[in-house]
């Protein structure tokens, strides 16, 4: 369980907003466009630092390392493209091995058809010591390598077979027309477990999102079925999701492929501060009850929960047979979890979180833990988010803890039964950036071993047994070393891989920089990263431009090396300009006070921070030219763009902004309300980039994709007429058949030309 991540997974695309290119070069080719500006001729120079595209240049960045499937070994890529060798290290002896190479393996696929340019880009799998068959992927295919005969076979994905089949393989599951039915695999027979469901009133399924709709051209595209079998196949898991008056949005794609006219579609999509949002039921259903026409359907006293993003709740069996049911208030007031009877219905309460103003997602968790008897909890009660045990019949809002101090637990990696727990933390030691990540083993008795003592970033991957893991270790500056460690001692068993960026240096790539100052109070400190052209002259001056996304669910520092190579703020930069990100107070995993001032004050938190950074940058560099400062960024990111330009116009003087959710009040339940709370009207209007339009004093772009099902293009829109009813010229690109995720080559030019256009050429 790692917060940073569970949290965001549920914005979908955002965070691959907010480093500006990282989807671009990955899935697109650059189209050659006119040669009629200048900044076509540094353009050559960007594209070779696009992120799909400067990680060829770095040798064993990621060596792409995992624990083969029976534990016992890791298998990892060493080399550069084309050159690769694929290896199986022992953790028991720190041996390793080849297993086999790319030069090897090319022609054996090929000759089966793949297409192979500038090398084959093999990614190893699991590997079957006891038959010697290492599973590869290549050319978006599967492929077994026999490495004691040579032999290379395609493997055939299994066919796909509709709904949840039952651990007994006797049923399975399907859903149709918003109910449940029960498929007997042998026969065919289809027995009805639910009979009420219809648009307003639906089971086992969320709402499908506006882009899967466009995809199938259809309002109910193929979706997976939300239940769960018990082990002995006899009862099911799953909800019942009720409309409950919430609003039905149309959209209306423009330009379909493969038709001359617009299609409409009507979804569901609750928003920030409605009233009325869909609500959760859990649901029970005896199987056994509904093959013998029984009434087979309970709902488990348990509360609803509202609705606040497509998705199903977190709801599951536990190893004792009991439902175990995580609940939140509206506004995250409350966070609380509770085990119910499968048979009775009767509910317990055993974990419960309640603080002010919210609990933060972020910085909160509860993972059940029978190896401990009970429930691990992540909560920030003491201000800093520390682990607690809450044993089953124990106080729900008490608990023993853990861990202690002024820094963050960010993930439970491992639990064993009466043994240590791994767990995840930043700041906590002295001297350290408090962004870089560590792994920590704690003891039932609360004491803490730091695992990856060096002054680095740690992404860990710990071994299902809890024995071992892989550290990929680094700092901004200090390239990626990939080791295998002990996790009882952290002990270094092998490296693995060393990151070799001498190819990249070679083309004359300026490497970023961190960044620190102090904020106003003369004590909290500040972060950011610097990323300059190549072949940097310092005895020039530069615009700056800044790549945005605050907010108290996220933080912008990269703390890893590969987050700021594979970054296209180094592509940006290469048009004449210096790219920076910063974070400043009211971003997370620094603490309850250092995110505080963000509590329903999105519209202005921050603001005066990065501008005292940056003002810090330019006292030490002076080649800072602030009278020529931009600012971007997508989805949270947009709207702070706006906001950047809007409520600072003295100091931002262009902003491209992409993907805003421009009034909170238009975006997606959860995560305007993460930040805002049970919020008023007034609250709401006050924190909307739309209330200010009439600031612009710049130059904004606004961009927004026409089938966005994250943060709907009305955002922009709105923006839009705001700003041309104030008499604000300004840039709106509206991207046809386009989501959330905007990068594209259009895009791309479109954003980098403006910038050059109007603040790098002047």
């Amino acid at each position: 369980m790692k917060l940073r991540a569970l949290s965001l997974a549920l914005c979908v695309s955002t965070l691959a907003l907010t480093a500006a290119l990282p989807v671009l070069a990955q899935t697109s080719t650059l189209a050659p466009w006119p040669a009629v500006q200048p900044a076509d001729a540094l353009a050559a120079r960007a594209d070779m630092y696009l992120p799909g595209k400067v990680g060829a240049l770095i040798t064993d960045l990621d060596v792409r390392a995992r624990f083969t499937n029976d534990g016992k070994g890791v298998v990892y890529r060493l080399g550069a493209k084309g050159q690769g060798r694929l290896m199986l290290a022992d953790q028991a002896t720190g041996q390793a091995r080849e297993l086999a190479t790319e030069a090897a393996l090319t022609p054996l696929l090929v000759a089966q058809g793949l297409k192979v340019e500038g090398g084959a880009d093999i990614r190893p799998g699991n590997f079957d010591a006891e038959k010697g068959v290492l599973r590869l992927s290549a050319g978006g295919r599967e492929w077994n390598f026999e490495t004691t005969t040579g032999k290379l076979t395609a493997t055939e994905a299994p066919p796909k077979v509709e709904g949840v089949a039952s651990p007994d393989g006797k049923f399975r599951v399907i859903a149709r027309d918003y109910n449940l039915w029960l498929v007997d695999v042998v026969t065919g027979r289809e027995t009805a477990l639910t009979h009420d469901g219809d648009y307003d009133r639906r089971y086992g399924q969320n709402y499908p999102l506006l882009g899967a709709m466009a995809a199938a051209n259809s309002e109910t595209p193929e979706m997976r079925v939300g239940v769960q079998w018990t082990g002995d196949s006899k009862k099911l898991l799953t909800y019942r999701l009720d409309r409950n008056g919430s609003y039905i949005w149309h959209a209306v794609q423009q330009n379909p492929p493969g038709s001359h006219f617009p299609r409409e579609f009507r979804y569901v999509y609750p928003t920030a501060g409605a009233k009325d949002v869909p609500q959760i039921h859990p649901v029970v259903i005896d199987v056994t009850a509904a093959l013998e026409q029984k009434p087979a359907l309970s709902l488990p006293e348990l509360p609803a929960q509202s609705l606040l993003w497509p998705g199903d709740p977190s709801l599951y069996w536990d190893e004792a047979g009991r439902v175990v049911y995580e609940w939140q208030a509206r506004g995250y007031t409350e966070v609380a979890l509770y085990e119910a009877d499968a048979v009775t219905g009767k509910a317990q309460l055993r974990v419960r979180e309640a603080l002010k103003p919210n609990v933060a997602v972020t910085s909160s968790g509860i993972r059940n833990a029978p190896e401990w008897g009970g429930y691990l909890v992540i909560s920030e009660r003491t201000d800093w988010a520390q682990l607690y045990l809450i044993k089953r019949g124990e106080d729900p809002n008490g608990g023993k803890a853990l861990t202690k101090g002024n820094w963050e637990v960010t993930g439970i990696e491992h639990v064993a039964k009466d043994g240590p727990v791994l767990i995840t933390g930043i700041g906590r030691e002295a001297g350290v950036n408090p962004y870089f990540k560590s792994l920590y083993r704690v003891t039932i008795d609360g004491k803490i071993t730091n695992l990856t003592p060096e002054p680095l970033d740690h992404e860990v991957k710990v071994s299902d047994d809890g024995q071992w893991f892989i550290d990929r270790m680094s700092s901004p500056i200090v390239p990626t070393r990939t080791l295998l460690r002990r996790a009882s001692d952290g002990q270094i068993v092998l490296e693995l891989g060393k990151a070799d960026p001498s190819a990249l240096l070679a083309t004359g790539f300026t490497p970023p920089e961190p960044f620190e100052t102090l904020a106003e109070d003369g004590k909290t400190k500040l972060y950011g990263m610097i990323h300059r052209p190549a072949n940097f002259d310092a005895s020039k001056t530069y615009p700056v431009i800044e790549n945005v996304y605050t907010g108290p669910t996220t933080h912008r520092f990269g703390e890893s090396y590969e987050d700021n190579i594979i970054a296209g703020t180094n592509a940006l930069a290469q048009f004449g300009a210096i790219v920076v990100t910063i974070d400043g107070r009211g971003t997370s995993q620094r603490g309850k006070v250092f995110r505080s001032s963000a509590w329903q004050n999105l519209g202005e938190v921050g603001l005066d921070d990065h501008i005292r950074v940056l003002k810090a940058m330019k006292a030490k560099y002076s080649y800072f030219d602030l009278d020529r400062v931009g600012v971007y960024g997508g989805s949270a990111g947009g709207y702070d763009t706006a906001r950047f330009v809007l409520r600072r116009p003295d100091f931002y003087k262009v902003g491209v902004a992409s993907s805003g959710n421009h009034d909170l009040r238009l975006d997606k339940a959860w995560w305007p309300e993460v930040n805002m709370g049970n919020a008023d009207d007034a609250t709401w209007e006050r924190n909307s980039n739309i209330s200010v339009a009439g600031n612009l004093k710049g130059k904004l772009m606004l961009i927004h994709g026409d089938i966005d099902d994250n943060v709907p293009v009305a955002a922009s829109l709105r923006l839009s007429e705001a700003l041309i009813k104030a008499g604000k010229p300004h840039e709106l690109v509206i991207l046809p058949n386009t989501n959330h995720a905007v990068m594209q080559p259009y895009y791309w030019h479109k954003l980098t030309r403006y910038f050059y256009d109007n603040l790098i050429q002047p």
